[in-house]
């Protein structure tokens, strides 16, 4: 059945499938995961074998699982990626997330398909595109406002998805080259060197400093805690967390924390569905700020706003406990309300504003004995913990529990008696049995022992809900005929439930082929195969450029388009100044420079769309480098 955007649907990463199986657990309706090759994380594949067991898990909860075949493909590569999309599609993969709209022109078995944020959707014209050509859900750019969103869903049909948490790129998806240019790493192929997490220093027009050793390109983490409700008013109906590289503990306590504001709105809005079944309970109150953050923002949801920059450091530095008061040859005071425990990480910003850590092996009061005394920590200095050891600890423990509500009646037959169970779903199933009807001489105690034995569903996927005893009069029923009854309801519903899932179906292609909103494509549009090339040609495009890894650009050109832009961060913006007495007409959109090392990148800014460019070319030894090779998939045995 295909699901709408009346079905709210919590996404979650999964690193591997025991990641994946732990998002499940904690309460995803979805998770995404990278397969052998081709996924934008090109350092977390996982075997056909570990996605086959994933989706087995997921599939008892209908939840979904996606994999993320987000790159663009090499003509060498187009056989291996139709081979391994063939055996996803057999191992019951329900969806692929896509960049390479080339893999439309191929023979593919009808999986469906998600356009991925690396598609660069942020316009309603290229949203509306993609809702035509066959794409069930499209993710939209992380840079989008409420307005612009509510204006993609009202002219589109399909799902849409968004990043409510973790990580944010500072480029547009799909328009970021700086590391092709100077690695070869390219990250539309998975493989991103993340130099916009270095520090840089930045300078004006005239070659004056605005500051030195700051990480200018280094964004805040994403948290959308707070406008969930206004995302779902504009039309999302997915909610994404990041993280296909991040640790179990932040996979488990962001999916915790989602998890529980969705059902919150979920109970306040019975219009909403869930889109999978099962409850989760936790061993821990969800905290995603004790997890692995950059601090938070909510970028561009309510409009442009100055303080999304982790300009001091792209690592996790966690709460401010407060100032150091003492240091002592091997310990060290600090005055905090906070309580620490042992096996704390705590951290500091040293005189060179580099983040130093260190692990708290006792704690005594305000003292705290480090495993080793680090240098340069001064009283007055702030610091903060990066590690509550003692939350940290539940999360490595098992921490979750996932079951599926159901609904029991008892009844008598002529000749026995009969168990009905039905789950939240409206699944149900019946299982009878022959027995003698013998008078219970303890009423209340025979009916509790009934009740107690019904509800011992604790081995199972589901859980007692409510309890109907229908019969003429209270019997006396050995227990043993009791776990028959039940053993054999829930193992019939289970059989119903897996019986009664279907994988969502692929989403035919509008016809005739729709037309793609521009007819001239640059190396910004990433077409680097023939079947690429082929599919935009069919929707319409006269001149199409290139991918920028086919090393064709060897000029200057903008290697990141980001609506980040540095002017406005430090009070440098045209459109800010405009009727400020005594500023308006002094301030321009002249560039600026960023320098890192040898490497010198001028900033180019357009006003109109509000954006800013990062120009560069491409180093030599980049053009030295062998083409792709082809990649091959074999058939692999996988658990059914």
């Amino acid at each position: 059945m295909q699901k709408t955007r009346r079905h709210l649907e919590l996404l979650a990463p999964a690193r591997n499938a025991d990641f994946g199986i732990e998002a499940i657990n904690h309460g995803a309706d979805a998770v995404y995961i990278g397969g052998p090759a081709f996924g934008a994380r090109a350092k977390a594949p996982n075997t056909i074998a570990d996605i086959a067991r994933l989706v087995k898990h997921a599939h008892r909860y209908h939840a979904e699982v996606f994999v993320a075949l987000n790159t663009i493909f090499h003509d060498n590569e187009l056989e291996g990626a139709r081979q391994l999309v063939e055996q996803l599609y057999e191992s019951e993969v329900d969806a692929l997330i896509v960049q390479d709209m080339g893999l439309l022109e191929m023979d593919l078995p009808p999986i469906q398909l998600h356009a991925s944020t690396q598609t660069d959707i942020r316009t309603v014209e290229k949203a509306v595109f993609l809702d035509q050509v066959g794409f069930s859900q499209i993710v939209l750019a992380r840079e989008l406002d409420l307005k612009r969103i509510k204006q993609i869903a009202d002219a589109t049909t399909c799902n849409l998805e968004f990043f409510i948490h973790g990580a944010l790129c500072v480029a547009f998806s799909g328009q970021c080259f700086i590391s092709h240019a100077h690695t070869g790493r390219s990250a539309n192929r998975g493989e991103c060197s993340q130099e916009c997490r270095l520090p840089f220093t930045l300078e004006d027009q005239k070659g004056r400093i605005i500051g030195k050793d700051k990480h200018f390109l280094s964004m805040k983490d994403n948290d959308q805690s707070a406008n969930l409700r206004a995302l779902i008013d504009a039309g999302v109906s997915s909610f994404k967390i990041e993280g296909r590289y991040k640790d179990l503990p932040y996979v488990k306590n962001a999916t915790a924390h989602y998890r529980e504001l969705i059902d919150e709105i979920l109970n306040d809005r019975p219009e909403l569905a869930k889109s999978s079944s099962g409850h989760a309970t936790y061993t821990f109150t969800p905290q995603p700020e004790k997890t692995f953050n950059r601090s938070a923002t909510d970028y561009f949801v309510n409009g442009r706003q100055s303080d999304i920059g982790a300009f001091d450091t792209p690592k996790f530095s966690g709460e401010a406990l407060g100032k150091v008061t003492k240091v002592g040859n091997d310990y060290f005071e600090v005055e905090t309300n906070i309580e620490l425990h042992n096996g704390d990480g705590v951290c500091f910003f040293d005189i060179h504003k580099e983040l130093v850590g260190l692990r708290v092996n006792t704690v005594e009061g305000k003292r705290l004995y480090p495993n080793e005394m680090p240098t340069g920590l001064t009283r007055n200095m702030t610091v903060y913990r990066n590690r509550d050891h003692a939350f940290m600890r539940l999360l490595e423990k098992d921490s979750a529990q996932r079951k599926i509500p159901v609904a029991m009646d008892f009844y008598e037959t002529a000749n026995g008696f009969a168990l009905s169970v039905t789950d939240e779903s409206g699944f149900s199933a019946t299982a009878t049995c022959e027995a003698e009807k013998q008078n219970a001489q303890n009423v209340e105690k025979a009916e509790n022992s009934l009740r107690d034995n019904l509800g011992k569903l604790g081995g199972t996927d589901f859980s007692a809900q409510s309890i109907a005893i229908n019969t003429a009069q209270t019997w006396f029923i050995p227990a043993s005929i009791v776990n028959n009854l039940r053993r054999d309801a829930i193992e019939q519903l289970q059989q119903t439930r897996d019986l009664g899932y279907q994988r969502p179906p692929r989403r035919e292609a509008a016809q005739p082929p729709a037309i793609f909103p521009e007819d001239t494509l640059s190396y910004l549009a990433n077409v680097y195969n023939k079947k690429a090339r082929q599919f935009y040609e069919k929707h319409g495009v006269k001149m199409i450029a290139a991918a920028y890894e086919a090393n064709k650009e060897l000029d200057e050109v903008p290697l990141m388009i980001t609506k980040h832009c540095l002017r406005f961060s430090h009070g440098l913006c045209p459109k800010e100044a405009k009727g400020v007495i005594g500023v308006q007409g002094t301030v321009t959109a002249e560039p600026m420079t960023l320098i890192n090392g040898n490497d010198r990148y001028t900033l180019k800014f357009d006003c109109k769309p509000c954006e800013m460019h990062v120009m560069g070319k491409i180093r030599k030894n980049i053009l030295q480098l062998q083409e792709p090779q082809p990649v091959n998939f074999f058939p692999k045995a996988f658990p059914r």
